[in-house]
């Protein structure tokens, strides 16, 4: 559904008064995370993700959108600081899809001044980080197939190209459906023959694509 999916590591120019204009010798070490927090000066966050993902992002979306994800999931709301001002944001989901609990990755922005400090990487793995202590087996995006930079980014996050989606997006550009397998728990694991599945730990010690799944 292409109204629900633009997890294409965007970014925006920052000439909104709500976005940082200027990295100022920032690093990955200034920036605070935080997860959306309900209740809690809740339009105006709300604006402010809005504000900044309807900057970049070529596909529309409407409040109702926003909305869903944010409500039913704020946890997998993850929004970048830098001196009290929002520089990025991850937003996505966990339900039930057939027999697997599965994450989805709906949007990814970065402001443009602060491309290099590798916040999508941050941003996406603190999501997978909150998806894994919620028992997901796997997630799922799209990205827009010509976007070299968002497939390297969740390539090196231990996403596979599981399948091309011709004339996906309103645009009539193509995606890849891409795929990241969570290694099953240790008990699980033993129940299964004691399967080992090896993966890449990130950052946020988010385990990568597990093998042997």
């Amino acid at each position: 559904m292409a109204t629900m999916s633009a997890a294409r590591d965007g970014y925006v120019s920052g000439e909104s008064p709500l976005v940082a204009t200027a990295c100022d010798g920032a690093n990955l070490a200034d920036v605070v995370f935080s997860q959306f927090v309900p209740g809690e000066d809740e339009e105006t966050q709300m604006n402010t993700l809005m504000q900044i993902i309807d900057a970049e992002l070529s596909e529309p979306y409407t409040v109702f959108t926003y909305r869903y994800f944010i409500k039913n999931w704020p946890e997998l709301c993850v929004l970048a600081w830098l001196n009290k001002e929002c520089i990025g944001v991850v937003i996505c989901k966990l339900d039930q899809h057939r027999e697997s609990f599965r994450g989805y990755v709906g949007m990814l922005v970065v402001t443009k001044p602060h491309r290099d400090l590798k916040l999508g990487s941050s941003l996406v793995s603190r999501a997978l980080g909150v998806m894994r202590q919620h028992g997901a087996d796997e997630c799922v995006l799209e990205v827009e197939s010509t976007n070299k930079g968002a497939l390297r980014l969740y390539e090196n996050l231990g996403f596979i190209r599981d399948k091309r989606l011709e004339r996906y997006y309103l645009s009539g550009g193509d995606a890849y459906r891409m795929k990241l397998l969570f290694p099953l728990p240790p008990s699980t694991a033993d129940d299964e023959n004691d399967i080992e599945y090896e993966g890449v730990v990130c950052g946020d010690g988010v385990v990568s694509h597990g093998e042997g799944r």
